[in-house]
């Protein structure tokens, strides 16, 4: 496709509409039906990019290399003439792969609501008169006229206007409607000659030339980023991790157990057997159901808690969350404005000018946010009083006035922007600068004021003309504010007190950001502007966001930075947004974070949607996220010790002893046995301790937890290995028989130590993983001795054997309750 404008033009508002016309090749008069045609198909619809949609076998193979493993482990099996154990593989691989594709399938369908975000028709000057046609027919060099209500469709330069205003909060996050009219730039950041694509017409009519459409556009750019391909997340990267690790330690020590075997003259074939087998026990088969069960049911509860997840590895993310980035207006504001002081002509604190302005605003005023706020904030100003004439606001002059009969006769009213109406009041320099002075301290603020000037009216009743609005007298200010939520300073200390540092990213002015984030509880002593971050290279940059919690007049790729340099230090960062300016940094961020009702590019762009607009919320979606991943880390703890320690012993018995330690029949229903009893660990409860500070998964501290627990359970297997051998004389029957017996118990007992950093005794096991670990270990007790146990192999031990199995188990279990705060000393809580 064609690009529009060079790359000099990208900020279209500094050249002139001649200068543009020449550039696209157009008139003012805009296009022809044929012109129209051809450039459509030079530059493309006014639409965007279509998500990339995963299929089946790509969503297998962008998972973590734990699921290739099993996947290969599983026919593996079959082939081997273990039909049920591949079989049993294979369908908890498909049931994990299952659940997360159609889970995350939600995102894609999200993005459908792109589509509905812009106007479906659009109104341009076709052949000399206009016209409606499709958003998507619009094209570069179109006159476009939009009124009070309609959604822009398109980047253009305003040829004409009347009292025009927009609403650009999804865009820039400013929560005020912006005047926009015809002429050229003040300066090089003047964006009233120019309107954007996915803005509101708030008041009045434009015409204006298209200069950009579709992905060229402010929106565009924007909704582009979602066609892109998303990193993995840090939940995602680490999975990948440990999967790389047991694929690696998988293969060398089969290899090794095959080899050995070989070279010491054992059967080829039963070796093949047994290495295939210990494979299979070595690789923990369950963990991307425990994963996807795990985290589905913390989706169901977030769900409970008003927190839709679209992507499932955002729950652990949510959990491991270090600094939350957020936009403030609808989150830390309630984006809407409120009437928050009255002041009279010397400043102080008076009712008569929010009394004038609303009878203004009620009987003459043009309905937006400021006059809806006067309203709300003196909802019986007007009664008595009746309109007599008006003069509608004027942006260009940037006042209105009202003329109105009542209790004190009749009154022409004025109000407007500070500067424009005390021009017109009866007052010396000293007293102008001197209000003036006060509007500069409300707005360092954060207010915006309004001026209120009246005099009473002489003559006929009539219409109010410009001329009329001379010797008024100066009645005071109104002062509004978008305010803070009540709730957000308790729960921006509360995210702190568990280890979540917020940040505030907003395309609002810096002077508003700094004294929201000083009412909330944040360093406000310092806002760092779009201006002052285009100045920064990315390493300075880096440096300056540690210490810095509020940025203001921020440009949507200058979110992105942001985020980009708090990951770049280490953090794992959540970015809640509601508008299209919020879309990229959503992108790049480890978790995104939107709310309902925000714009559809926002939502589409987000990990999870908030159903309820408040930081609350995100407090409790983090401690469910961090219990939610303390389950999945108790699971992998328990491979990482009694699993790989088994394993290990297991390799290692099979090269010294002359027979082969366990038949690959029993390793498989040792295993099997095993991943039944964690069955219960999505259901199993979770300390407060666990979710007191953000939950990371590190590989280190898991190496370390296995490199003290996993031994441990290897030297009680050898220990139990001497007992059977010289103690009790046990035949190769009674030696793999006890020595299952003895492996299931150490394995599923363990469970009860190692899924708490606290004493067992004091956090009691869920009600489902205890029946699910007992039942487990009753199958494990019993079947030995039954009809069905001679078929794998076993043989009923005699009494003083298992006794001596039971002593063995009883004393290594004390061992890893004490050497528990040595596995687990390093790691972060859990």
């Amino acid at each position: 496709m064609t690009k529009p404008l060079n790359s000099q033009a990208s900020h279209f508002w500094r050249t002139s509409s001649e200068a543009l016309c020449a550039q696209l090749g157009c008139s003012l008069q805009g296009l022809t039906a044929t012109e129209a045609a051809e450039r459509l198909a030079r530059f493309g619809p006014n639409s965007d990019a279509p998500p990339r949609i995963e299929g089946a076998a790509r969503a297998i193979l962008r998972r973590q290399p734990l699921s290739l493993i099993l996947l290969v482990a599983g026919f593996i099996s079959m082939l081997t003439g273990d039909g049920i154990g591949g079989l049993i593989i294979v369908l908890i691989l498909a049931l994990s792969i299952g659940l997360d594709t159609i889970q995350e399938g939600h995102a894609v369908r999200a993005a459908e609501i792109l589509r509905r975000s812009v106007a479906l028709k659009a109104e341009v000057r076709r052949d000399g008169t206009f016209r409606e046609v499709d958003v998507d027919q619009v094209v570069p060099g179109d006159v476009l006229r939009v009124r009070s209500g309609d959604i822009i469709p398109a980047d253009a330069l305003i040829l004409e206007s009347t009292a025009f205003t927009a609403g650009e909060a999804a865009l820039t996050g400013e929560p005020y409607p912006v005047p926009k009219r015809a002429g050229a730039a003040t300066d090089p950041d003047d964006t009233s000659n120019a309107l954007f694509r996915g803005a509101v017409a708030q008041t009045g009519e434009a015409i204006a030339l298209v200069v950009r459409t579709g992905r060229d556009t402010v929106f565009g750019a924007a909704a582009s980023a979602l066609a892109e391909a998303q990193a993995p997340s840090p939940f995602e990267r680490n999975l990948r991790e440990f999967g790389l690790v047991i694929a690696r330690a998988t293969l060398a020590l089969v290899l090794v157990v095959l080899t050995v075997r070989v070279v010491f003259g054992r059967p080829v074939l039963d070796s093949l057997l047994f290495a295939v087998a210990l494979a299979v026990g070595l690789t923990p088969e369950l963990l991307p159901m425990i994963t996807t069960v795990t985290l589905s049911r913390g989706a169901l509860r977030m769900a409970g808690r008003k927190v839709i997840v679209k992507r499932l590895a955002a729950i652990h993310d949510l959990g491991a969350m270090t600094v939350l980035c957020t936009d403030k207006t609808g989150t830390l504001t309630s984006a809407e404005i409120t009437l928050a002081r009255s002041l009279d002509a010397a400043g102080k604190d008076d009712d008569r000018a929010a009394q004038l302005g609303a009878i203004a605003a009620s009987l003459g005023g043009d309905r937006g946010s400021l006059d809806a706020a006067l309203v709300a904030g003196r909802p019986d100003a007007a009664q008595g009083w009746t309109l007599a004439g008006r003069q509608a606001f004027d942006f260009s002059r940037r006042l209105g006035s009202v003329l109105a009969t009542g209790p004190e006769g009749t009154r022409l009213i004025v109000k407007g922007a500070p500067e424009a109406v005390l021009e017109l009041c009866t007052m010396d320099g000293s007293a102008r600068a001197a209000a003036m002075a006060r509007v500069h301290a409300l707005a360092s603020e954060g207010l915006r004021t309004v001026a209120i000037a009246s005099r009473m009216w002489r003559g006929p009743l009539r219409e109010v003309e410009t001329d009329d609005e001379t010797d008024l007298a100066f009645e005071g200010f109104c002062a509004f504010a978008d305010p803070p939520k009540p709730t957000a300073a308790a729960t921006i200390a509360r995210l702190a007190a568990s280890g979540v540092s917020l940040k505030i990213l907003s395309g609002d002015d810096p002077v508003v950001v700094k004294r929201l984030a000083g009412l909330v509880g944040l360093n406000a002593e310092r806002v760092l502007s779009g201006a002052d971050i285009a100045g920064l290279s990315d390493e300075a940059l880096a440096v300056q966001v540690r210490s810095v919690d509020a940025f203001g007049r921020l440009a949507p790729d200058q979110k992105s930075r942001i985020v980009k340099a708090l990951q770049a230090g280490g953090e794992v960062v959540g970015f809640l947004g509601d508008g299209i300016n919020d879309a990229p940094a959503l992108k790049v961020a480890d978790v995104g974070l939107s709310v309902d009702g925000a714009t559809g590019v926002a939502q589409a762009a987000a990990d999870m949607i908030l159903l309820a607009s408040d930081l609350e919320v995100v407090a409790d979606g983090v401690e469910e996220g961090r219990r939610t991943f303390a389950n999945i880390l108790k699971y992998v703890r328990m491979g990482a010790s009694s699993n790989f320690g088994n394993m290990l012993s297991m390799a290692a018995a099979s090269i010294a002893l002359p027979f082969l330690p366990m038949l690959p029949t029993q390793i498989l229903l040792n295993n099997l046995l095993h991943d039944l009893s964690e069955l219960g660990i999505p259901f199993d409860r979770v300390s407060a301790q666990a979710t007191a500070q953000p939950q990371v998964w590190s590989m280190s501290h898991l190496v370390r937890f296995a490199a003290i627990m996993g031994p441990l359970s290897s030297v009680f297997d050898f220990l139990t290995f001497g007992a059977l051998l010289y103690l009790f004389k046990a035949s190769p029957d009674e030696f793999r028989t006890a020595w299952f017996v003895e492996s299931m118990a150490t394995q599923i007992f363990v469970i009860f130590i190692i899924r708490t950093n606290e004493r067992p005794w004091r956090n009691w096991p869920d009600l489902v993983l205890a029946a699910s670990s007992l039942i487990a270990l009753l199958v494990a007790m019993v079947l030995p001795f039954t009809p069905l146990g001679a078929w794998f192999g076993f043989v009923a031990p005699p009494p003083i054997m298992m006794a001596g199995i039971a002593l063995l188990v009883v004393v290594y279990l004390a061992c890893a309750e004490l050497l528990k705060p040595l596995a687990i000393r390093t790691g972060r809580k859990g």
